[in-house]
């Protein structure tokens, strides 16, 4: 048997429960894996939530994890029992101690990463590589916007997109995030609730405004945010933590703005083998070079639901895990 979470119903962190599960053995071209910890998303947050409905119920939650080989299903060829791996995306199941899993979903670990690293980069790392390297290219001498910049996704493209070479501005909700922001390298930290983040990011720079913009908040953030990229810049629309998504007009981005829009889905990114296996090799290089993840909550999993409402309440910075 292995402690799972299911959620039973849709609705806020209480439908959210722990149970004992019996976990057979792995099928063709699956393995059983126990994990050591696995990681919260906001895309956790949207499914319990009935923002993006879930197959059935009782489900679940999470999508990405890290542990250790125990099985393996017929034909699975390339790990053995005893293999760390991380992995990420559908289907769900990462709130459980023990879970099968597809193969070609694992990826095998280097030693230099551990479990706990592994399961709170997996989909904030994969996401960072699909934004920066796919979505908007981002090169040397860019200036770059990114929204809640001391959470786990912020502080990774941070970190990430300084190294191609681009100048970071990021809104950060205290001054305590915005020091650690600046620790990870945010060469600009906006405190979003003591004043007008477009009228500051256009002070930064000079009036012209950012080349592209990170926006994973939604709402009104986002309709302010097209205001804060230059002309034929890009705004990213890659989550909507405040739980909505404004109608955008798309006469709202030309003539007078001339901007291209984007709304991205990593979970899709990820559907794609070549993609994410690409994209978790170039997470795991960065890791070894120096990408550093900060890991600002760690909670036992029978304390998961303290862990959405930390997240959802914005109480956390970087990545927040469940350990087991």
């Amino acid at each position: 048997m292995a402690r799972v979470v299911k959620m039973h119903a849709v609705g806020d962190a209480a439908v959210l429960r722990v149970d004992d599960q019996h976990v057979g053995d792995p099928g063709p071209g699956e393995i059983r894996l126990r994990q050591a910890a696995a990681g919260v998303n906001y895309v956790d947050i949207y499914h319990r939530t009935g923002l993006y409905p879930v197959a059935h119920l009782p489900a679940v939650l999470g999508v990405e994890g890290a542990g250790v080989v125990e099985a393996l299903g017929d034909g699975v060829t390339h790990l053995r029992p005893g293999d760390r791996v991380a992995w990420a995306g559908l289907p769900m199941g990462g709130y459980a101690e023990m879970r099968l899993l597809a193969a070609n979903r694992a990826v095998p670990l280097p030693s230099h990463i551990s479990d706990t690293v592994a399961a709170a980069s997996m989909l904030r790392g994969i996401t960072a590589h699909m934004l920066l390297t796919r979505v908007a290219h981002i090169s040397p001498g860019d200036i770059i916007l990114i929204h809640a910049a001391a959470g786990g996704l912020g502080l990774i493209l941070s970190q990430w997109a300084r190294k191609l070479g681009a100048s970071v501005i990021g809104t950060v909700g205290s001054p305590e995030k915005a020091a650690l922001a600046k620790s990870f390298g945010l060469d600009h930290a906006v405190l979003y609730k003591e004043g007008d983040f477009v009228r500051e990011v256009l002070n930064i720079t000079g009036g012209r405004g950012v080349d592209v913009a990170f926006d994973g908040i939604g709402g009104d953030v986002l309709l302010r945010t097209l205001d804060c990229v230059r002309p034929f810049g890009l705004v990213v629309s890659a989550g909507q933590a405040s739980g909505s998504l404004p109608a955008i007009d798309i006469s709202e981005l030309g003539p007078r703005r001339s901007l291209a829009l984007a709304r991205p889905s990593v979970l899709a990114y990820m559907a794609d083998l070549d993609s994410y296996r690409k994209a978790a090799a170039e997470l795991f290089e960065e890791l070894q070079t120096g990408l550093h993840v900060e890991i600002g909550a760690q909670f036992d999993l029978a304390d998961v639901a303290k862990a959405h409402s930390a997240l959802e309440a914005g109480r956390t910075t970087g990545s927040v895990l469940l350990t087991f």
